[in-house]
């Protein structure tokens, strides 16, 4: 009993605090309404749930198995296949098919189901093979797609499933269960370290959690210092004092934000890093007008697609501050 109990407790945080129930689920009401009538009604359909990572799709698709099946049948009428799986033909061919053809007896109206987590991974060949399959045993199996962009699953697939998409979560849905945690864990923290969290998730809950969990483990208290140090991103507030000295009087002040950029650059941070973070500064930076905040934007979007490319050099931050200058 103790060892089962010290096991529960070394569980990350992530997989201790994932919802059971589809009552427990964070964000996207409409479309988990939308499952919780499919639970009513007993008959699932073939599904694809597409979305950001991190928002509940997977935990979606097995809460709704969980409460299709119950506890008992669960395990055994569930198969979950992950895109760390080998999911070539092959695996289709024969321990889909195999799991698809196993006898179990389930009550009435109710199917095994067969679990695809980054779908969109697969690789075509695979996809096909799903087809026939899929058509053959939907008298007693259904399969649920988890992916990150439903257009990368093929045609023929889409049209024999439902689709469901689930958007990013809100800010305030990803604070009010950093807040259940942190009273559950009793996390020491401020409400600096909370806004962090939050700016650094972007929506994905599963990041915003893991990034809890490592900032306590790594200095015990959660402040916006020690989160940006875990995360290892450029702290926003130097962001946006360079951004600021470039908006500076006529002709910004070219010299303070290289300044500031060279702290930064010799401190390690890359230059994706930066340019992502003056990005998501510049979208509510106070005291500008509509049209410059536009232009900005642009900018930073034009040496953002260079860096991508390849060319992440220091030269192309310092032309990204000089070109906001000169605006």
């Amino acid at each position: 009993m103790t060892k089962n109990f010290a096991l529960s407790l070394e569980l990350p945080w992530v997989e201790k605090y994932r919802p059971h129930k589809l009552d427990d689920i964070v964000g996207n009401e409409e479309t988990v309404e939308r499952l919780k009538l499919l639970v009513e009604d007993g008959n699932m359909p073939h599904m694809i749930i597409s979305g950001l990572p991190g928002i509940g799709k997977t935990t979606s698709i097995h809460c709704l198995a969980y409460e299709l099946l119950g506890p008992e049948l669960y395990q055994q009428a569930t198969l979950e296949l992950n895109a760390s799986d080998d999911r070539g033909i092959d695996v289709v061919r024969n321990k889909i098919k195999q799991f698809a053809q196993t006898k179990i007896s389930l009550p009435a109206g109710r199917h095994k189901i067969i679990i695809l987590d980054e779908a969109d991974s697969m690789t075509p060949g695979a996809q096909q093979a799903l087809r026939r399959t899929m058509e053959i045993y939907s008298n007693t199996t259904r399969f649920a797609f988890a992916c990150n962009q439903s257009s990368k699953i093929i045609e023929p697939l889409q049209s024999r499933c439902a689709i469901l998409r689930y958007t990013k979560l809100s800010d305030e849905q990803v604070l009010e269960r950093l807040l259940e945690v942190t009273k559950l864990e009793d996390v020491k923290y401020n409400s600096e370290g909370l806004q962090a969290l939050i700016f650094t998730a972007e929506g994905d809950m599963r990041q915003a959690i893991n990034n809890l969990q490592s900032t306590v483990a790594g200095f015990g208290f959660v402040n916006d210092i020690n989160v940006f140090k875990i995360v290892d991103q450029p702290h926003p507030l130097v962001i946006k004092k360079i951004l600021a000295s470039c908006c500076s009087n006529k002709g910004g002040n070219i010299d303070e934000a290289l300044e500031l950029l060279d702290n930064l650059w010799e401190k390690g941070y890359s230059a994706i890093d930066i340019v992502t973070s003056s990005f998501r500064v510049a979208k509510t930076l106070p005291g500008i007008s509509e049209s410059k905040r536009l232009d900005m934007i642009k900018e930073i979007g034009f040496v953002h697609m260079r860096v991508l490319e390849g060319v992440s050099s220091y030269l192309q931050l310092c032309g990204l501050f000089a070109k906001l200058c000169d605006l």
